[in-house]
Formats: structure tokens, sequence, C-alpha cells
């Protein structure tokens, strides 16, 4: 308890991540579909501070503009917590964003799940990683892995995990000026949904398709012109449906050269890739 009284006020990590393969391969009775793949976590996050009070209140110090605070993922994430423990404290909870929104990147899923694994510890909750992964897919399907906290091979609906260690290389990634909207994505009728489905070491061997890609590119222009402007220095891929472009580099060196020349055109991103999650190094 001690150990968690002290960390009030600190400054937490909520990383990005990307999707380096996505495949469909098939889709439920309740219209979710089945995928397959590997994410990564970037050396690149929102950070989040939680501020004890004395009363069961949850709320926000910087409230995200466009965004109510109920819906707010953050107070979600709280509120289930308590809902979920009977837990009678609160927080006020401040957010530096500097992940874009609507891009793929999973910064709302990451700020909650920073969120459930914090406040288990500062409200002494107890409760495992695995609950708090089942109670973040209650609020997304990403949040999980956020959770999880480690560069992963996804399944199902994207919440069953296994541990993957991979290359942390450097990444540049364009954010166009567009929203993706990932429901319609998955509700076009040329979306591939049959894909076969493959191992690791598939992946590991070159296999790394996202059969949102065709789709996307063919109905959003920016982003169209964002994979093309950005494959002249390196394979352009899309993460998730969109709409974040990312290509990756074996050095900071070439991954800079690309930036600097897409910096006058683009909204764009130096990071690089993380195994784990810079959140569990702090919670250890």
């Amino acid at each position: 308890m001690e150990q968690a009284m002290t960390a009030w006020g600190n400054k937490w990590p909520a990383p990005a991540k990307i999707n380096l393969m996505l495949r469909i391969t098939g889709q439920r009775e309740d219209g979710y579909h089945l995928l397959q793949t590997v994410f990564q976590l970037l050396d690149w996050c929102d950070w989040l501070t939680f501020h004890q009070v004395n009363d069961s209140r949850v709320g926000l110090l910087s409230p995200t503009p466009g965004v109510p605070e109920a819906s707010d993922l953050t107070v979600r994430a709280a509120k289930l917590l308590q809902q979920e423990t009977g837990c009678q404290q609160g927080v006020m909870i401040a957010l530096e964003k500097n992940l874009p929104m609507g891009g793929g990147l999973g910064g709302g899923s990451s700020d909650a799940a920073t969120t459930l694994l914090v406040l288990n510890q500062l409200w002494s909750l107890g409760l495992s990683v695995e609950r708090l992964m089942q109670l973040g897919l209650q609020l997304g399907a990403d949040v999980p892995v956020f959770v999880f906290g480690h560069a992963a091979w996804a399944e199902g609906v994207g919440e069953k995990l296994q541990k993957m260690v991979l290359e942390e290389k450097w990444l540049v990634i364009i954010k166009p000026e567009c929203h993706v909207d990932t429901k319609e994505i998955f509700s076009v009728k040329e979306l591939t949904r049959d894909s076969k489905s493959i191992t690791m070491a598939g992946f590991i061997s070159g296999q790394h398709r996202n059969d949102c890609l065709g789709v996307v590119r063919k109905l959003y222009q920016p982003v169209e012109e964002a994979l093309v402007d950005l494959a002249v220095f390196s394979e352009a891929r899309l993460t998730g449906t969109g709409a974040c472009v990312f290509a990756q580099f074996d050095s900071r060196a070439l991954a800079q050269q690309a930036f600097d020349s897409l910096q006058g055109r683009w909204q764009v991103y130096l990071t690089k890739g993380l195994n784990r999650s810079p959140l569990m190094h702090m919670l250890q």
C-alpha cells in the first residue's frame, strides 16, 4: 500500500501500437470478424497522471476537445474498475495527448489500459493482468494488448494473445488528413473475409499483408497518396484500418532521411518499435 501511495501524481506512459499484419479469416454470427494480426508497441506515448481525491468521483482535469467526459475511455476504465470491485475510491485524471486520434495507433485504447493497470495498483485492487485484459475487452478490441504490454501475435477478435519478440526497427509514420471509419471498412462487400490462416513462422518469413489495404486505399485518397509518397523510401504499409501508414527502417539515419523529406507535406512522426511496453518497466 505504501508503494502505491507514493505513485499518486506520477506520469504514466500509454504507448501507441502498429499492426504489422492483418488477416481476416472469418466472421462470427454476431458480426465480429475473426482476425490474425501482429501488434508491436511504439516508443511514442500519451502520458497520464492520476490525482487522489477524497470521495468516489471520477473525472478529467484536461478533457479532450470534442469528447464528452462520460465517453472518455480513461473515465470509462476507472468506473469499470469501481463497478467490478466495489471500490469507493475516486480519481481525477490528467491526460497529455500526443498520439493522433483516429489513426489506427490505438491511443484511446492505450489510455484505457494504462488507467486499468495503474489504478489497479493505486487503489490496491489486486486484480490479475488476465482479469484486467477481460475488462479491457469491454472497452475496445485493442485494449487487451496494451494491458498485456508486449508485442504479440493475436487471434480471435484480437484478444487471444501470444508474446512475440520482433526486430525493434525505426519507423516513419504518416497521419493523413482523414479519419477512416473502421465499421465502414469492415462492412464493405469487397473486403476479403476468408483469408487462409498462417503461422507465426509464416509471418516471420515475410507474409505480412493487410486485408484492409485495398479497400482503404480505394475509398480514402489521402491514404493512397501517403502510401505512394512513403513508398519512395521503404515498403509503405497500413496499420489496422488506418488512416496511419508506416515504413520500417534498419537505422535511425535512414528513417531520419525519410522523415526530413516528408515533413513539409505530411503530418509525419519518427519513432521506434518496442517489444515491451514502457509502462511495464514503471509498474514493476
